[in-house]
């Protein structure tokens, strides 16, 4: 899937289109990374790799997460007003990545 679908996809799951297209794609990037890193835990390198297509669901998903987290980052609870936020981890939670399943293969 193009960039610019996922940069479409992602925006129609925001509330308000308030979000420049470049801060979009940066946060689809780090999703991408972030999955890669599950995905090929002793890899050095992700260049030349994308995110296969199974898994653009998760990464529009973890994109979302980050996004909506901007401000908060490193939180695990906040509480203002008696309004009481409680988070799974201070980065993207285990269990939004638990689907990808790592790649492996014989040592040579």
């Amino acid at each position: 899937m193009t960039m610019e679908k996922k940069v479409d996809m992602l925006r129609r799951m925001m509330p308000g289109d308030n979000t420049d297209q470049g801060i979009l794609e940066v946060y689809l990037e780090l999703a991408g990374q972030k999955i890669l890193n599950r995905m090929y835990p002793y890899k050095e390198s992700y260049e030349g790799l994308e995110v296969p297509d199974r898994y653009v669901a998760i990464q529009l998903k973890v994109a979302n997460y980050m996004i909506s987290k901007i401000g908060a980052e490193g939180e695990i609870q906040h509480i203002e007003n008696g309004i009481h936020r409680n988070y799974g981890a201070s980065d993207v939670p285990d269990p939004m990545l638990a689907e990808i399943v790592p790649f492996c293969q014989a040592i040579r």
